[in-house]
């Protein structure tokens, strides 16, 4: 199936903030789900769509963050095509609860073909394949490993477990992104060794397009403060800024 135009999203990060505030997130992203089902637009999710995530297959727990929210993009998945959600190092504990929502899951990264454009969609925090060089960080090669979750959920239940992840999850946060240059660099170098027209991603929270020799490279920043997205059409790509009570997109600027 072709769509007209894409939307690619990432870091936002439901559940970070006060009871108010991630009301507000949540109203503002179903709109945005609700626009794209209306106008037929592609969503892609470039992970960290939650501050923490975590499923206790065994025990048969499901986090209840964010219902509301999945709700509309099972809608959206059903009426128009499984939106991709590739998981970031905030929501990558995930055991199947997604799949059963309708999305297409990535843990890792995607090659995607729009008309004759190439593009490399991943979360940020690296990846876990000798394809592109960009490998992830110990730290986060260890929140990936299956051993150490099992480990993890043996010794905390599941309350217990979700908490400490959300204390986690909001100190990481806190100390780590908000520097585009490591990001930058990678995607120079990986635009050095493949043919690519755009390489997207999120992570370091910071919205930017930056344009090389061989292609660009775009950061989605946040969602949860900036409003700001990618869309993809006719037009090109651009980052813009979703407005949810005027049901449009506006262009961004820092």
């Amino acid at each position: 199936m072709n769509f007209e135009q894409h939307l690619f999203i990432s870091d936002v990060h439901l559940g970070a903030f006060s009871s108010d505030t991630n009301t507000q997130i949540e109203q503002d992203l179903i709109a945005l789900i609700e626009h794209c089902k209306e106008h037929r637009i592609e969503l892609h999710i470039l992970g960290d769509l939650f501050d923490y995530w975590m499923e206790y297959p065994e025990k048969g727990f499901i986090p209840k963050l964010g219902q509301n929210v999945l709700d509309a993009f099972e809608d959206y998945n059903k009426a128009v095509t499984p939106a991709l959600f590739i998981t970031g190092n905030h929501d990558n504990w995930t055991f199947g609860h997604f799949e059963s929502r309708g999305f297409d899951m990535e843990p890792n990264f995607r090659l995607k073909e729009i008309g004759d454009k190439r593009f490399l969609l991943m979360h940020g925090d690296g990846i876990a394949a000798t394809k592109i060089d960009f490998p992830r960080a110990a730290f986060h090669k260890l929140l990936r490993n299956r051993s150490f979750v099992s480990t993890y959920q043996k010794i905390l239940p599941p309350e217990q477990g979700l908490a400490t992840m959300k204390l986690f999850s909001s100190l990481t946060r806190k100390r780590n992104n908000h520097n585009p240059e490591p990001l930058n660099r990678q995607a120079k170098k990986i635009f050095g060794k493949h043919n690519l027209d755009y390489i997207i991603s999120g992570h370091d929270h910071v919205p930017r397009i930056e344009t090389f020799l061989r292609g660009s490279y775009i950061n989605l920043g946040t969602f949860f403060n900036h409003r700001t997205v990618a869309l993809y059409n006719n037009e090109g790509l651009n980052l813009v800024k979703w407005k949810a009570t005027t049901k449009n997109f506006l262009p961004y600027e820092k």
